[in-house]
């Protein structure tokens, strides 16, 4: 209890509110000091006063029992206080041939950048050397699915935390210029300020064997559809006899038909018309046993790495290979489903100003994965009669609404 804090109409103030005063006389003059304490708003009405001290808040214990700070509590308070994390940042700009390094401070200094090739010897000596600079934790490294695909696996087996970053916007290309050197400290940078906080994908599963499958199967596909529009080019130009008696066939017949031409040699227009139509048709047979040969592949690694997807009205082996793709290996990295509908792109954007508020369509993240995701969509309404009633019946009022 405060000097001079008896009972009274004052004794349950919080301590907060008491100040020391000096006695004050009837005409106003302080003529000596007691240290007695006085309630704020409690001060007579004569003369100035001059506040000396004021307590500082605290927590008054309660009167029934003690109160005493449990000691984890003072510990976790304590760690709050402390950095979370110590020690250099790496950031890494990756090319083809050689990646350029830059070791910052935790204060935004630049230690050192250097180039190492793109070989595993080179991996080590990049490692080594960020090392000899002090402690190295977290490292940021541009195109971690593409040119820093390896480093980051390697980086990753020397228990180092790798962050992807984007590079840089274009006013700070404009501000800072642009180079290597440059590139690689801004992705330090961009790990020591928080702005690199996504985890890259780890590519060691099943999912990175199904982005092979459907790299090579999408190309083949684009090459048989190139085929075959040139093939159909070609007969525009034909000898009339041979255009008329290739007419009106459908794509399968047309390719047998022109596979099973037989050109004794090229010497003159019909017969180098004939040998092309030929190759062109054995071309596209061979792309199209590729292609079924991939989505046997595909739907195998579909069933291994999530069966339940393609038990999902509307999904198909192609549609959950999309899927699998934009979530990674590591599905974990997603902290929830609108992070995941963010890097699909079905996340509405705010687009509000002023007085209008509303929100627009988001034309960025995966447009396969997007893609994807309407299919299924649409399928689904094709399938099921109570969809495509309440869907109409949704589009129906918008229309009115307008």
């Amino acid at each position: 209890m405060p000097p001079g804090r008896g009972p009274g109409p004052w004794s349950n103030w919080p301590c907060c509110l008491w100040v020391d005063l000096p006695v004050i006389a009837p005409g106003g003059a302080c003529w000596r000091r007691t240290g007695r304490r006085v309630p704020i708003g409690a001060l007579p009405l004569q003369g100035t006063v001059t506040v000396l001290t004021v307590t500082p808040a605290q927590r008054r214990p309660s009167p029934h029992r003690s109160f005493k700070e449990p000691d984890d509590h003072r510990q976790h308070a304590r760690a709050r206080l402390q950095p979370p994390d110590r020690g250099h940042r790496l950031g890494v700009d990756t090319h083809k041939d050689v990646h350029v390094a830059a070791v910052v401070t935790l204060t935004g200094g630049v230690v050192a950048h250097a180039a190492f090739p793109t070989t595993a010897a080179g991996y080590q000596q990049l490692i080594a050397w960020a090392r000899s600079f002090g402690e190295v934790r977290r490292v940021g490294v541009e195109g971690t699915g593409s040119y820093g695909a390896a480093l980051t696996r390697h980086l990753q087996a020397e228990r180092l935390t790798v962050l992807e970053v984007n590079r840089p916007n274009r006013a700070v290309r404009r501000r800072r210029g642009k180079s290597d050197a440059v590139d690689a400290e801004n992705a330090a940078r961009a790990v020591l300020a928080g702005e690199a906080s996504a985890l890259p994908k780890s590519a060691d599963g099943p999912v990175e064997m199904l982005r092979m499958f459907k790299v090579t199967k999408d190309s083949a596909i684009k090459a048989r559809t190139q085929s075959i529009n040139q093939l159909k080019a070609l007969l525009v130009s034909a000898d009339p006899a041979l255009r008329d008696r290739l007419a009106g066939l459908s794509v399968p017949r047309l390719i047998t038909a022109c596979a099973a031409l037989d050109p004794a040699a090229a010497i003159d227009l019909t017969h180098a018309m004939l040998y092309t139509l030929k190759l062109l048709a054995e071309r596209i047979r061979y792309l199209t046993g590729q292609i079924n040969e991939l989505s046997q592949h595909i739907t195998t690694a579909v069933e291994a790495a999530a069966p339940a997807r393609l038990q999902q009205p509307g999904v198909g082996p192609d549609s959950a290979a999309v899927l699998l793709i934009a979530a990674g290996d590591n599905p974990g990295r997603l902290a929830s489903e609108a992070s995941f509908a963010a890097l699909c792109g079905v996340s509405p954007l705010e687009s509000s100003s002023g007085k209008s508020s509303r929100r627009r369509l988001n034309r960025g993240g995966d447009r396969q994965a997007n893609a994807a995701l309407y299919r299924i969509t649409l399928s689904r309404f094709a399938g099921t009669h109570a969809l495509r009633t309440t869907f109409a019946n949704w589009a129906w009022s918008a229309l009115t609404d307008i």
